[in-house]
């Protein structure tokens, strides 16, 4: 079945941290894992994903209508069918030798294959390992084993469900971003709202009356309510909040009444329209590879809802990654740092006394009862991290965001075409002024053609570092802050 997300408000009589059973272990690759929403993913071509050290490609089967998510090797030489293409027949098609496959995995086709010998496509070392998949909430999901009795996983259990991303009343804008440091710190990040007014400040705005100090820092109150092989749940003062393993952490606030656009209940059944505002913090956290996540979030809220309808979705991942930046080189240095010590002794090296890291210790706990301490990548990886590479490469927005947003991409590509015209029209302008003869045009047209020239220079300019910062590179230097 799949867990339907609940924002009802979490308040059980006597709070509980840890279930006490028999000694259970997660398995980490009999769940389901996100891969990309599906609004970031072009049918027409091939795209190369890493989940769990797994190399897949996921495709638009459009005989079956359907994603699909193969192992991204051709059974042929071993090359990555990412980099091939979707043939006329709408089959993957290898680049290498032409090798075709169908949605199944099936080959069906072999260039190289003589028309009276031996039908090698037919034989089952031809075919590729595929992975049962499904779209929910609009994300293409897969189930990390290949094996033929889970082909109908599906019918056992299913990915987390959230009503709210599926209720035209909620807001629904997704945005995913590769993140340089691995699942276990990207996920108690997020799961750490007391790092907020120090590793985001003058990004994101804290209204707190009583502060502490000048970032607005203050003490929490913050608890775990249950704690067993399924995750957790938290209590927060301003809502609650659920871990649901390995991916998946929420929260939620109940905002009072206001102008809202109707609600619809997190258990899946419709209610009246109300004023109620609430609002949600959705992230799923993918283990790639040691060092490596991915992270896909969507905020869906019932107001506002008209801002998002009339305000790109691009310009929200501006501010979205600007914030996901500001901590980015820390938590990956902390990962190290972590690493240094052992996964096994986080409790041992940190100094966690304050109920605002409740949740962290919680999450700790839940991985080191339950998840082996650290995710299993099956003996892929030895263990070590990648090296560190320069700052402006580890926090490069391009390659990590830009080229796997459909959205960003198409700004790009148009604010670089507005770059060139404002060029182009500054050249003119001033080509036009230099090649007229004196008494051939007005002082004022002169002047004129001049102003535009220098307007135009002068935003191209704007324009140029507009791009760069956003698009590619935003340094945070907390120092001068």
């Amino acid at each position: 079945m799949s867990p339907i997300i609940s924002t009802e408000s979490i308040d059980p009589p006597e709070p509980e941290l840890e279930i006490h059973t028999q000694e259970e272990k997660f398995d980490w690759f009999s769940e389901w894992y996100p891969v990309m929403p599906v609004c970031d993913l072009d049918k027409r071509v091939p795209h190369a994903k890493k989940v769990m050290g797994l190399d897949v490609v996921v495709w638009w089967d459009r005989n079956a209508s359907a994603w699909k998510v193969f192992d991204d090797t051709c059974p042929h030489r071993l090359a990555p069918l990412s980099e091939g293409r979707i043939d006329q027949w709408g089959r993957l098609q290898c680049v290498y030798h032409g090798w075709c496959f169908n949605g199944s995995g099936d080959c069906k086709f072999i260039p190289q294959e003589p028309p009276d010998g031996p039908q090698f496509h037919t034989f089952k070392k031809a075919c590729v390992a595929v992975y049962p998949t499904t779209v929910q909430n609009d994300i293409v999901w897969f189930w990390p084993n290949s094996d033929p009795q889970y082909k109908d996983i599906l019918m056992k259990k299913k990915p987390p469900y959230f009503p709210e991303l599926d209720d035209p009343s909620f807001t629904r804008s997704m945005g995913n971003r590769e993140i340089p440091y691995g699942y276990e710190v990207l996920i108690e990040n997020l799961m750490d709202p007391a790092h907020v007014p120090y590793a985001h400040y003058g990004i994101m705005r804290v209204s707190f009356t009583v502060k502490a100090d000048r970032e607005g820092g203050r003490p929490m109150e913050m608890s775990v309510l249950k704690l067993d092989i399924n995750g957790f749940i938290g209590k927060q003062e301003w809502g609650g909040s659920k871990f649901i393993p390995p991916c998946v952490f929420f929260a939620f606030t109940n905002l009072g009444a206001g102008e809202g656009n109707g609600s619809a209940s997190s258990a899946g059944t419709k209610k009246v329209i109300t004023q109620q505002r609430r609002a949600l913090l959705i992230f799923i956290c993918v283990p790639v590879s040691p060092g490596n996540s991915r992270l896909i979030w969507a905020f869906p809220r019932n107001f506002g809802v008209w801002i998002d309808r009339i305000v790109p979705r691009w310009m929200f991942h501006v501010g979205q990654n600007l914030i996901l930046d500001s901590d980015l080189y820390l938590l990956h240095v902390e990962e190290r740092k972590i690493m240094d010590v052992g996964n096994s002794n986080w409790q041992k090296a940190c100094f966690v006394p304050t109920k605002s890291d409740a949740l962290v210790v919680g999450f700790r706990k839940w991985l080191n009862k339950y998840g082996g301490g650290q995710v299993d990548w099956r003996n892929k990886f030895t263990g070590a991290l990648p090296p560190t590479p320069p700052r402006e490469q580890l926090m490069d927005r391009y390659w990590s965001h830009v080229v796997n947003c459909s959205s960003c991409s198409v700004a790009l590509k148009c604010l670089n075409v507005l770059e060139v015209v404002l060029q182009v029209i500054s050249i003119a302008s001033i080509g036009i002024v230099a090649a007229t003869k004196q008494g051939m045009m007005s002082v004022a047209a002169r002047t004129t053609l001049v102003c535009i020239a220098v307007l135009c220079f002068a935003a191209s300019k704007w324009l140029s570092h507009f791009i760069y910062k956003n698009f590619h590179f935003h340094d945070y230097n907390h120092g001068l802050r």
